[in-house]
């Protein structure tokens, strides 16, 4: 569900930086279905790649055997991504709090900390420059937490405005998909607003899983079952992936 909704939020011929896992599954199912057009640009170099099955890492030689262009990794940071020429891009989180600040870096205090987690990558240059970022991630209570221990990647800061005052390209998190349902910061705050269950999914489940005082909209939606079409194309990517 969370693939498939990724995918659905993806159209036309935007420009997508694209992570492996759950992004890279999103991003080529929505090119293998609604979105033929979309240039899919990993961090290794590949500019869009056309892949017939999911790669197994950014170094997948897939990538660059059907990419359009092969280029230095500082140049997909200096000349795509830093100047705002990315539409979409996609990042996971280990925690996310209210504001769409994402942590990978540590669980704790940062000189003593609990977790040591992988840390940063590109991910704090594509919350800064890409013109909207899709955080993508599994919600528990440990996972969306009222406020992170570390900002490795800035969301919204401390609310609407704190992105403008850094000087910061992008518009930052606009859709946040869980295993539950679908977030978008809301337009006068910023802070993340459930906007639509998953089928299944009850608002209690959410509230339980959630370390802040949620916000619902008022018009609270279900997110469509995955449909015949989209389902065959998953499970066709998967198995060419074997």
């Amino acid at each position: 569900m969370m693939a498939v909704a990724a995918a659905r939020a993806l159209s036309g011929r935007q420009r997508v930086f694209v992570g492996i896992g759950l992004p890279s599954t999103a991003a080529n199912l929505a090119r293998r279905t609604h979105a033929p057009d979309l240039v899919l640009v990993y961090e290794s170099g590949t500019l869009g790649s056309k892949p017939d099955r999911l790669p197994a890492s950014i170094g997948d030689g897939i990538l660059a055997e059907t990419a359009d262009a092969v280029i230095s990794v500082p140049e997909v940071f200096n000349y795509w991504l830093q100047p705002g020429r990315i539409d979409i891009g996609f990042l996971g989180a280990a925690q996310l709090d209210r504001f769409g600040n994402i942590n990978t870096t540590v669980v704790g205090d940062y000189g003593r900390p609990k977790v040591r987690l992988p840390g940063a990558g590109g991910a704090p240059e594509i919350a800064a420059s890409c013109r909207e970022v899709y955080v993508v991630v599994r919600q528990t209570r440990r996972s969306f937490v009222e406020r992170v221990d570390f900002v490795t990647s800035f969301g919204h800061g401390t609310g609407r405005g704190d992105r403008e005052r850094l000087g910061l390209r992008g518009a930052g998190p606009t859709l946040v998909i869980t295993d539950l349902g679908v977030f978008r910061p809301d337009a006068a705050t910023a802070e993340l607003v459930l906007t639509a269950l998953h089928e299944g999914v009850s608002l209690d489940d959410v509230r339980t899983a959630t370390g802040w005082d949620l916000k619902v909209a008022p018009d609270l939606g279900r997110t469509p079952p995955p449909t015949a079409d989209e389902l065959a194309a998953l499970r066709a990517l998967k198995e060419a992936s074997k």
